[in-house]
């Protein structure tokens, strides 16, 4: 592994950029490769087949920019595709998958929501996952609608709004003391989300966990970037490149290319 080669990152789009951020706030001097794959997505609602393939296709375009590391910076590819490619691959990949295990392990009410993509509910490492923790109930939301308005830059829009007060609700009548957010978009929702609901609710999601994951497998290859030169970041887009720039505050170029 060639320490000062990128760390990979990939997502169905802009989402999985608040797992770069969690990255970038842990390793400052790792340098770092983001693709969005904004054409393609949701991946939620696609079948496995046609997630995988995508997956597969966004591991050859960063591994052709030589990432010592992937990121599987998308629920919903973790969960279907990462086994594939990490039969494929020799390269260490990092998945990120709804944070069931904290909010049941902590939860006073032993209910928990979360909101989550179709295609990750209904996957077999969720089902997985969720069925270890059989004394909790899992109040299962399916974000219907929310990633294509962040894609489309619409986060504090009115129809935002609407879709999750009808998502969350249900859960606060429930009961739920966790709030479990399984899309790597929805981070970005945050702000809202605690308009709604009670402060006592705790929200939590996969980044931090990711990023430390990501360092501990680094560290175990002996593969952490050691130069103290300024770390490059670069960002890929297959759309609209706008709403990437927007979220990443205009700080970052980004790349308009298909792929």
């Amino acid at each position: 592994m060639e320490k000062n080669n990128p760390i990979g990152l990939f997502d169905s789009g802009v989402g999985g950029t608040s797992i770069w951020r969690k990255i970038n706030d842990l390793m400052p001097n790792e340098n770092t490769i983001y693709l969005a794959d904004s054409k393609n997505a949701p991946y939620g609602q696609k079948s496995k087949e046609e997630i995988i393939a995508l997956s597969i296709k966004n591991t050859e375009f960063l591994l052709n920019q030589n990432a010592k590391i992937i990121v599987v910076a998308c629920n919903t590819a973790t969960t279907n595709a990462i086994k594939v490619l990490r039969a494929k691959y020799e390269v260490p990949f990092i998945g990120i998958e709804p944070a069931i295990k904290p909010a049941a392990l902590n939860s006073q009410s032993h209910t928990i929501g979360i909101l989550a993509t179709q295609g990750t509910l209904n996957s077999e490492l969720f089902l997985e996952t969720a069925e270890k923790f059989h004394d909790t109930k899992i109040i299962e939301q399916i974000g219907h609608g929310l990633v294509p308005l962040i894609e489309n830059g619409e986060i504090n829009s009115k129809e935002m709004n609407t879709l999750l007060h009808k998502y969350l609700e249900p859960m606060i009548a429930a009961n739920i003391d966790y709030l479990v957010l399984g899309c790597s978009h929805y981070p970005y929702l945050i702000p809202q989300i605690k308009k709604i609901v009670p402060k006592e609710i705790k929200i939590i999601d996969s980044g931090e966990a990711v990023a430390r994951q990501t360092k501990t497998i680094l560290l175990e290859r002996n593969g952490l970037n050691d130069e103290t030169n300024k770390a490059k970041t670069i960002f890929y887009t297959n759309s609209n490149p706008k709403v990437l720039k927007d979220i990443l505050n205009n700080k970052y170029d980004v790349i308009t290319k298909d792929f």
